[in-house]
């Protein structure tokens, strides 16, 4: 069911191929919203080394790793079973560290070679997202290069980041979830996974940016180490104006039964903050990067931040 509902795409022979990979984007990004990206240019070894800095990273003590705190003006830093979900009311049963380039880090002393691996790593992250994205504007309407220039991570106000993720593992988690059903507000995510790390589902069903409106059929797709799972976000959306699907998935571990530790890693491609987002057919008013996320943010955070008053509360890029 999920192989059928989330093609696989093969990035090879990119530049000869570019029409081929067009189209088949597109019509996964008008109907699941998701998709899964191979012969992209990062190899497994590189994914895998990646994911021994973030193992490294989230077994070192609570303490240690505190030395990078969430600071809830740029959204980086660790999170730690912080993030309350508006969907469930609950706290998502995980801890994250969220990084820009120009962010805090945590100390290579704790975690040898961490800052160069995971700069290598972004940086092969948005070179894949530039072809990705240069696809879509191509076929939006907008110049090639039009989302490659509005999400450049190298550009001070870009919002970009990466997200080291790890689920602890559970027992009967019934009631409880890993992550409660989301969107993600910005562009374009890619998502790594692990051979035998499930949880993720999908929901496609959304016509329309800005509702909370999904599907009644949550899909699994099983975790594999190698495809980039790559959905696309409310902002990218709007900026299609609603053509491109920004469908509603979430993390379940098992109601019964035990799930093993699940660690992921999410490059969100966010865009800079003075662009301005507005689709082709003008379908939506123009406003800037910035204020698109501050009315997604107030939208789908405010009710919940008013019922947690005096507590400290994570508000993501994820919706």
């Amino acid at each position: 069911m999920a192989e059928r509902l989330v093609p696989a795409i093969s990035l090879k022979d990119f530049e000869r191929r570019k029409e081929e990979i067009i189209e088949q984007l597109v019509e996964a990004a008008e109907n699941a919203g998701f998709l899964t990206l191979v012969d992209h240019g990062i190899s497994v070894d590189e994914i895998e080394a990646q994911f021994a800095i973030s193992r490294a990273f989230f077994g070192l003590s609570l303490e240690t790793k505190g030395k990078t705190p969430h600071s809830r003006k740029t959204n980086n830093g660790l999170e730690y079973m912080a993030q309350l979900r508006p969907s469930t009311g609950t706290y998502d049963q995980k801890e994250s560290l969220w990084l820009q380039r120009n962010s805090e880090w945590p100390s290579d002393d704790d975690v040898p070679q961490f800052r160069e691996t995971t700069e290598n790593f972004m940086a092969k992250c948005a070179s894949i997202s530039d072809q990705v994205l240069s696809c879509f504007a191509k076929a939006i309407g907008f110049p090639e290069d039009y989302f490659k220039i509005a999400n450049d991570p190298l550009q001070p106000d870009c919002l970009t980041q990466l997200r080291l993720i790890h689920y602890p593992a559970s027992e009967n988690a019934v009631g409880s979830w890993r992550a409660g059903s989301h969107t993600d507000i910005g562009c374009l995510t890619l998502l790594f996974q692990r051979d035998g790390e499930d949880g993720l589902e999908i929901c496609p069903g959304r016509e329309n940016h800005s509702t909370f409106a999904m599907g009644e059929i949550f899909t699994p797709l099983p975790a594999k180490t190698g495809p980039i799972v790559v959905n696309i976000g409310d902002m990218l959306m709007a900026w299609s104006d609603d053509r491109l699907k920004s469908n509603f998935h979430r993390v379940r571990a098992k109601d019964i039964g035990k799930s093993p530790d699940r660690y992921s890693i999410a490059y969100f491609n966010q865009s800079r903050k003075g662009f301005v987002l507005q689709g082709p057919k003008k379908k939506y008013p123009p406003m800037t990067v910035d204020d698109y996320f501050k009315q997604a943010v107030a939208r789908n955070f405010g009710a919940l931040q008013g019922a947690e008053k005096g507590k400290s509360v994570v508000v993501s890029a994820e919706a």
